[in-house]
């Protein structure tokens, strides 16, 4: 009988065996897992491949398109490897501001994103001690180290942009980003380290070298990892860089801390003694401190320097903002002088940044990952084991929230907060659902107040000592978006030239 065949019985358990698994593993893949969630583009393993590299191009669109098909329930995006569960509306991103840390988390969502525990060791998510220091010490002392940060600023720019009467042309995002770390570590390392070309020329690189690293990694599996951030990417050469410029300053200090002797003063009221005061006794080495300043710039300097780019760009050609924001300025500064408490009333200053932050956004934010099944308040559920986030640039686009929201209105937030009751929640330190460019919650961004800051002031400098224009009178430079990431154009230049009016 052919049914008795062994070579038949063979075949027929082996072709069983074989279909359970792969059954097995289906129902234990994100699609099934997740089949609940309605998809942008195809959930299939092959459509939903070919859909995650149209993601690369289209990020923004698709995102856009499952905001408006699917508000205020989540919806997912084939992203390369893995998919993305994007929720939307007040009542999900108040679900995901009130979850614990254990329910969602942030800092395994950016840690698995990034992978920086193959890069800079999972002390940097363990042990979070720098993050205290941003949100207290360094927020509270920028009032007092303010002298610092604008003499910084003012002898940063006179020298890579000297006021002249005749008109200059200069590339933006780079002249700023010079600028804007040179101004950051006034603060975090002091005169003269923070002018010193190959320090500066590191923290500037160090965020592209972990995004790049980010990238190699993921290309192996898992068992390799650790090997290939070692000796694969340019973080270790990186710390030992820093390590060279930072290291005697830190031993010195860590010999005080031992002795007793470690006394915060005018020459040492830096983020090394703050960290050096806040860091567990695992910590408190060279390497472990030095591993901290590079990741608090890692955080700092390409946010603030492309907000920076955006706020040009968006001066250079919308100049009827200009005579109002320097009157301000003016009688700001007269009767405060250049101080954090002048920052503070600048209300068309503020709200001329955050309308370009609201519009040159991108498209994902408040990243988490499920490290157990998470029950939303509409009732859908997400395993464990799921990436998610908030759509940002759709959420500041919303004619629900927005008037005219695909229009630059600089002073929009500055007239809000003239209404009665409303003077504070619209100042861009302010957190709220429906601006959600720093977070929401404890895992809000800490340096967020002493960004705000440093852009006022910066933008306060170039309207008290410039005149801005683009060349030939153009238009804006288109942002350039790469899968839910939005950046101010690279290759752009801006006129600058002393002030005439």
């Amino acid at each position: 009988m052919l049914l008795e065949s062994p070579n038949v019985i063979y075949w027929a358990a082996l072709f069983l065996v074989i279909a359970f698994l792969a059954i097995r593993k289906y129902v234990q893949s994100p699609s099934y897992q997740l089949r609940h969630i309605p998809t942008i583009g195809s959930s299939g393993i092959i459509g939903s491949y070919f859909d995650s590299r149209r993601y690369f191009k289209e990020g923004r669109n698709m995102i856009q398109e499952g905001y408006d098909k699917y508000y205020g329930t989540p919806f997912k995006i084939p992203t390369m490897g893995r998919f993305t569960v994007v929720a939307s509306g007040p009542q999900m991103i108040e679900d995901i501001r009130r979850a614990s840390d254990d329910e969602l988390s942030f800092r395994e969502a950016v840690a698995e994103t990034i992978q920086t525990d193959y890069m800079l060791g999972s002390q940097i998510r363990h042990e979070i001690f720098h993050i205290t220091v941003v949100r207290t010490p360094l927020t509270r002392n920028i009032g007092y180290r303010f002298p610092d940060i604008k003499d910084e600023i003012i002898t940063a720019f006179s020298e890579l942009i000297p006021p002249t009467t005749e008109w200059s042309t200069i590339p933006a995002l780079k002249t700023l980003m010079n600028i804007t770390c040179r101004t950051s570590n006034r603060l975090f390392v002091g005169l003269p380290l923070c002018r010193n070309p190959d320090y500066r020329q590191l923290q500037e690189q160090f965020t592209l070298d972990v995004i790049r690293g980010a990238q190699t990694i993921n290309k192996y599996p898992q068992l390799l990892r650790p090997i290939v951030g070692r000796y694969l990417t340019k973080i270790p050469a990186n710390i030992k860089r820093v390590i060279k410029h930072v290291g005697p300053i830190i031993e010195e200090r860590l010999a005080k801390r031992k002795d007793g002797n470690l006394k915060v003063d005018d020459e040492s009221n830096d983020l090394i003694s703050w960290l050096i005061s806040e860091a567990p006794e695992s910590q408190c080495t060279v390497e472990g401190i030095a591993l901290r300043i590079l990741t608090i710039n890692f955080a700092a300097i390409h946010t603030t320097t492309m907000a920076l780019t955006n706020v040009l760009y968006d001066l250079a050609t919308h100049p009827e903002y200009v005579k109002p924001m320097r009157e301000e300025v003016e009688a700001v500064i007269a009767a405060e002088g250049w101080t954090k408490v002048a920052m503070g009333k600048m209300r068309k200053v503020d709200s001329f940044i955050k309308e370009t932050q609201r519009l040159a956004i991108g498209g994902l934010s408040m990243s988490r990952k499920a490290l157990k099944d998470f029950t939303f308040s509409n009732g859908v559920t997400v395993p464990a084991g799921t990436h998610m986030a908030v759509a940002t640039n759709a959420t500041h686009v919303d004619g629900n929230l927005y008037s005219d929201p695909d229009r630059f209105d600089g002073f929009r937030f500055a007239n809000k907060r003239e209404e009665e009751g409303e003077s504070l929640k619209h100042q861009m330190v302010s957190l709220s659902h429906e601006y959600v460019t720093f977070g929401t919650g404890r895992h809000a961004c800490p340096g967020r107040f002493f960004a705000v800051n440093e852009l006022k002031a910066m933008l306060a400098h170039i309207l008290m000592t410039y005149d801005v224009k683009m060349p030939n009178d153009g238009l804006r430079p288109p942002s350039v978006w790469f899968q839910a990431t939005c950046s101010p154009n690279p290759t752009a230049k801006v006129m600058f030239r002393k002030r005439v009016a």
